[in-house]
């Protein structure tokens, strides 16, 4: 994701996500207490066909995970063979979004279904969602803050949904055992102009519309408004889109055109395979009257972009940059990882893009203005096919390593195209990075969840890659960063696995000099710059 002002601000407190966290003073007594009180009415869970609450449960009577603090895809003891039915957990503990993701069970596969009527109306969708479950469940969460929900079946057979909040909590008719392949579905109403606001770059996300359709933004955890999910980072899956259109109108998804079939009643459904797993804030699908605009890149990829007829000719000359910043990418960072590429033009004024995967969403006003930073904000989506999308984060605190490697190229480009040297904005950068760190926690430490997406992940997170190129000397960053991205390429890997891997290629144990970088209250001395110096914080 790019900041579309450089100069955001960092002013913003935000609280959101406080409340879901467990154990806050004057709650835990109360949950306790009504917690006990509904089992004590419903009788013991994981009994097959057991009626645990039709309606919605206050939110947070949920069992926290087992493990605060670090990631479980399951609960331990649930897992062993012969274990009795158990609630699978409502999230895999990620400390600064805990309830994103859900435990007990891994997805194989989405199939989205939206029959799209009109702009801003209301429309009949289903999600069906193939997996297996990792241990024997007695019921399991679905991460969704949809419209109406309709129904909800687990292989075929009607089951319970209660809503706690933002979770869907589904007991199906009988127990699935540890290893068992089912499938959920779940039928509901979309509202396609559903969103939230944060406090920090993004500002809204969710459905985002457009004059005559929408596009989608499910950064960081938006999914949820849009389909039920297993939505967290590091969590992907393939998705089937089958969305329906009046005539006239286009839809557009992650991955391949696999059919446009005309119905009967002059709608059109297009059908979508995202060819490759998917996290689900990477997820996008787009309708409105668009053209499609082909061409190729390096080794024939095929490129498709994506536009709002009027603004064809008005974003054609950045947009065919692509082949151009695709070359200069994999130069330094080796092959592109997916097996087409395109921007998707957001006919929107929303401030930020974002990298959904092989289809990045840009805003018109990007690809209008200056050239240089239009090509900034190009080469950094790219940048994060690499890194944040193929190289998917492990947690939200590792969210440093995709933005400041995004912003790290983006810059590096800028360079050698007609933008500023790379040292004056490290060094601006620089100066700036106590501040950051006081008011938003250092690159690798952000002290809550609305400090995502703040300054110190960019240009602060950039910074720390500058300062590792400055002590192992280019050549061998460049190795690093090569080995990054190719021993990691669809798989999910964390600050850690990153401090090894450097450590690893430069043949020195780069922890004792990355630690402060990441994790200090305090930004280190740059390396080869002793006159650099940082300004004082502000309170």
């Amino acid at each position: 994701m790019e900041i579309h002002d450089p100069r955001q601000p960092n002013q913003f407190r935000g609280l959101r996500g406080l409340r879901r966290l467990r154990g806050l003073p004057g709650l835990r007594t109360r949950h306790t207490r009504r917690t006990a009180l509904l089992l004590a009415l419903t009788g013991a869970i994981g009994i097959g066909g057991a009626v645990v609450l039709v309606g919605a449960l206050p939110h947070g009577d949920h069992p926290s995970p087992a493990h605060p603090g670090t990631l479980a895809t399951a609960t331990r003891s649930a897992g062993s063979p012969g274990a009795a039915p158990s609630p699978g957990a409502p999230g895999i503990g990620d400390p600064l979004l805990p309830l994103d993701g859900n435990g007990g069970y891994t997805v194989r596969r989405y199939t989205l279904a939206f029959d799209w009527r009109a702009p801003r109306t209301r429309f009949d969708a289903s999600t069906t969602i193939s997996a297996s479950a990792t241990q024997a469940l007695s019921r399991f969460d679905l991460d969704f803050a949809g419209n109406t929900l309709h129904s909800v079946t687990v292989d075929d057979v009607p089951a319970r949904a209660v809503r706690d909040g933002d979770e869907l909590v589904v007991t199906p008719a009988k127990p699935i055992p540890q290893g068992g392949a089912f499938t959920v579905r779940v039928s509901y109403t979309a509202d396609p102009t559903q969103r939230r606001h944060r406090g920090d770059a993004i500002e809204d996300y969710g459905w985002v519309p457009t004059p005559d359709g929408t596009v989608l933004y499910p950064q960081p955890d938006g999914a949820k408004m849009i389909f039920p999910a297993n939505d967290h980072p590091s969590l992907r899956a393939p998705v089937t889109f089958l969305v329906t259109t009046p005539p006239g109108v286009s839809a557009v998804a992650n991955g391949r055109l696999v059919e446009r079939a005309p119905r009967p009643d002059g709608r059109v459904l297009w059908t979508y395979d995202s060819e490759q797993p998917v996290a689900a804030q990477l997820v996008q699908m787009a309708i409105g009257k668009f053209t499609f605009v082909e061409s190729t890149g390096p080794h024939g990829l095929p490129i498709r972009d994506v536009v709002p007829g009027d603004l064809v000719s008005d974003t054609a000359a950045y947009r065919s940059l692509t082949p151009e910043h695709l070359a200069w990418l994999e130069q330094r960072l080796g092959p592109y990882p997916f097996r087409r590429y395109g921007v998707l033009v957001g006919d929107t004024d929303l401030p930020v893009a974002l990298e959904t995967q092989s289809l990045s969403l840009v805003p018109k006003g990007d690809l209008r203005g200056d050239r240089v930073d239009a090509e900034r904000n190009l080469v950094h989506e790219l940048t994060h096919q690499w890194t944040g999308d193929s190289v998917a984060i492990r947690r939200w605190s590792d969210l440093w390593l995709s933005e400041g490697h995004a912003r790290f190229y983006e810059r590096l480009y800028s360079e050698a195209h007609g933008g500023d040297s790379v040292e004056s904005a490290m060094r601006a950068a620089y100066e700036q990075h106590d501040q950051w760190r006081h008011d938003d926690g250092a690159p690798a430490e952000p002290r809550t969840e609305a400090a995502l997406f703040k300054k110190v992940r960019y240009d602060g997170s950039a910074l720390v890659l500058y300062a590792l190129r400055e002590k192992v000397g280019e050549k061998t960053f460049d190795r690093i960063e090569r080995s990054w991205v190719t021993k990691y390429q669809g798989r999910a890997a964390d600050t850690q696995d990153f401090v090894a891997l450097a450590s690893e290629v430069a043949g020195e144990d780069l922890k004792p000099f990355l630690t402060p970088w990441l994790h200090g209250d305090r930004t280190p001395p740059m390396p080869g710059h002793p006159d650099w110096q940082v300004d004082p914080v502000q309170d």
